[in-house]
């Protein structure tokens, strides 16, 4: 910096402001420092910003599988605000193993993060008890509580499952299936529920028989869909917990001869890329990821600036995209 500062013929404070963007240097200085750092190669240390300032200008973000396609699809948008934002992103996956959230907490610390989205919500807070001793903000995903320096972005399942149960309504459908997630997961239960209501809202008799636990994958999806029809009395019409059970409800009704739509509506939860390009394309409840990303950030912006006051609580309301897998029910 001293170097680029000296050829400038600048301080070393101005090639800070420079590199930092700071709007306070004229506009012709800030060239000629930019086109020294071009010449010169210059790429500044984050290392040694980071020990200056006590800041790092990256947050991290804790997955919990990389093989569902959701979550890749929100770290792309996730990772697109941060830039907006001169951030940096430092990801971490879990797959479900408390052992590998404690050692992704680890790396958050070692390379001091500025704060911490945790999409694996439904682990105990105890494994994420390091970040709030260090004062790191933190916002989960669903878990839809706010504690001291830590806030929430939620899903409105609630209202996408109510879109989605009044247009099987509107289609003629009156037994409507519902495949969940993994039992005994706090976001299974609210999807749950979500789905339940807008039944019961519709008017529509809700019917336990005709719901199953999935697992959030396509073989759980394709199990759960083989018991269904084993019902005597089957549903016309399957809500799902996310898109890749969808997918494996799909699979099931194919491998059965069951014709989607005419034989059965499907219904997934995501919105993720894949849904339309199945066969047929998937109605689907979609998640407006970008907005999420958003929201994440807003929350540990929020945090951030006072570490002691509580988190934002946070929402984010999806809507029914209606393609080729929904239709009246059979005759």
């Amino acid at each position: 910096m001293r170097t680029v500062a000296l050829r400038a013929g600048v301080s070393s404070a101005t090639v800070s402001r420079v590199i930092n963007g700071s709007p306070t240097v004229k506009e012709k200085t800030a060239q000629r420092v930019r086109r020294v750092i071009e010449e010169l190669n210059f790429i500044p240390n984050p290392s040694a910003t980071t020990l200056k300032y006590g800041r790092s200008k990256t947050y991290g973000l804790i997955i919990p599988d990389l093989t569902n396609p959701f979550f890749p699809e929100f770290l792309l948008h996730f990772e697109d605000v941060l830039v907006e934002n001169d951030h940096e992103l430092l990801v971490a996956t879990i797959r479900a193993s408390e052992e590998k959230l404690i050692s992704s907490v680890r790396r958050m610390l070692m390379r001091r993060v500025d704060g911490v989205v945790l999409m694996a919500s439904e682990f105990d807070t105890k494994a994420i008890e390091p970040l709030f001793l260090h004062n790191i903000p933190v916002v989960t995903v669903d878990r839809r509580r706010a504690q001291r320096g830590s806030g929430d972005v939620a899903i409105d399942f609630e209202h996408g499952y109510q879109q989605a149960v009044l247009h099987l309504r509107e289609l003629g459908h009156r037994r409507i299936g519902f495949i969940g997630g993994n039992e005994g997961l706090t976001t299974s239960q609210i999807r749950a529920q979500a789905f339940e209501k807008a039944v019961k809202d519709a008017h529509l008799p809700y019917s336990q028989a005709l719901t199953r636990a999935g697992n959030y994958r396509v073989a759980g999806g394709d199990d759960a869909m083989r018991s269904l029809l084993e019902q005597k009395i089957r549903p016309t019409a399957v809500l799902t917990a996310n898109d890749l059970t969808a997918f494996g409800v799909l699979r099931a009704l194919h491998a059965a001869g069951v014709d989607v739509p005419t034989k059965m509506s499907v219904v997934g939860c995501d919105g993720i890329l894949l849904s339309d390009s199945m066969y047929p394309s998937l109605t689907t409840i979609s998640i407006p990821l970008r907005e999420m990303a958003q929201a994440c950030v807003t929350a540990l912006e929020h945090t951030k600036v006072n570490i002691a006051k509580k988190g934002l609580l946070l929402s984010v309301r999806g809507s029914l995209t209606v393609r080729d897998s929904t239709s009246g029910p059979p005759r």
